[in-house]
């Protein structure tokens, strides 16, 4: 009877090496004999099962590790299968690292090609900007520059037309002055009944075409005289003349710049016959000119024609010249 145990160990012994020789053998050949594997498996598990139920063993892989039934299918797997395959998927697939893989230089190569394909893109788009706002600025340099030609001849025209205006108001004036005033030989006089300083109111006669009058003999000082006193009888009233004395003390000249070569100052009335001379001025009319340093400009009086020495700054009539 043992031998019988004996003989039978064996057996199962060499059924169990030739079993796994063949898997070997399968495992390098599955490529080409993945059915006939299968079905060399299903008839070792096969024979396995009636040599221990022939000898009466016990099956001690379904008791270390029970069948396990996978979803979907019905094949029971061994522990030696289940390790033969664990051992397949070592050999084949290597482990997985847990961590993510470095980056190799192909990799870093094609990254900075890309971001440098992204900054092309971008410096594109920025020279196109470059373009669309020199194109503006161009625009707007010529629109500038029209507007400053347009300016320009907007300002000639408006000079034009003020120095037209001007000539006009002096032509004006003058025809006023003559058709008006009083024509002596080559001038005319008129009489202004503004109040205005000696400046200004030379500045005055200038605008409308003339000057403050400048009589330039006896003959014209006296149709002056003559001609303020018919305009401004009874009364007498100073009128500014062109003359003046502010470049020098007692160098009397005409607003033109020439030296005035006759005068008709006014002095003081003479002492009844029988009195005695006095040394003092007469307190209403003293001897002119008297006034100095302070006054500089002359005017004539309308009763008598005679010039007086006035502060410049005093407002007074004036009579203008022009020519004729």
């Amino acid at each position: 009877m043992q031998a019988y145990w004996f003989f039978g160990a064996l057996v199962v012994l060499q059924l169990l090496g030739f079993g796994h020789g063949a898997r070997g053998a399968a495992r390098e050949w599955e490529g080409g004999w993945g059915g006939a594997l299968e079905e060399e498996r299903e008839r070792e598990a096969l024979m396995l099962k009636h040599l221990q139920e022939a000898l009466g063993l016990p099956d001690r892989r379904r008791e270390e590790n029970p069948a396990s039934t996978a979803e979907g299918q019905g094949t029971e797997v061994t522990e030696e299968d289940q390790g033969d395959e664990e051992e397949e998927e070592a050999t084949q697939a290597p482990p997985t690292p847990s961590s993510s893989p470095s980056p190799t230089p192909e990799d870093t190569i094609t990254y900075i090609l890309g971001r440098l394909a992204g900054l092309d893109a971008g410096l594109h788009q920025l020279h196109v900007r470059l373009h669309a706002l020199d194109t503006r600025v161009v625009e707007l340099t010529q629109g500038l520059r029209q507007l400053r030609e347009t300016t320009g001849n907007t300002r000639d025209t408006v000079e034009t037309l003020q120095e037209a205006q001007a000539r006009a108001e002096r032509e004006h004036g003058r025809l006023e002055g003559c058709l008006k005033g009083l024509r002596l030989g080559h001038k005319c006089f008129f009489l202004s009944r503004d109040f205005e300083t000696q400046p200004a109111a030379q500045a005055r006669c200038a605008a409308r075409g003339g000057s403050l009058a400048q009589p330039a003999d006896r003959q014209q000082m006296d149709a002056l005289a003559r001609y303020l006193r018919a305009a401004l009888a009874p009364y007498n009233w100073p009128v500014w003349l062109g003359v003046h004395d502010r470049r020098a003390e007692g160098l009397y000249l005409f607003e033109n710049g020439q030296r005035v070569s006759f005068f008709a100052w006014h002095r003081a009335p003479s002492p009844e016959p029988g009195a005695r001379p006095s040394a003092a001025p007469h307190p209403l009319s003293p001897d002119q000119p008297n006034g100095g340093v302070l006054e500089n400009c002359v005017a004539q009086a309308s009763d008598d024609g005679s010039w007086w020495d006035h502060d410049c700054d005093r407002r007074l009539y004036f009579v203008c010249e022009f020519p004729f």
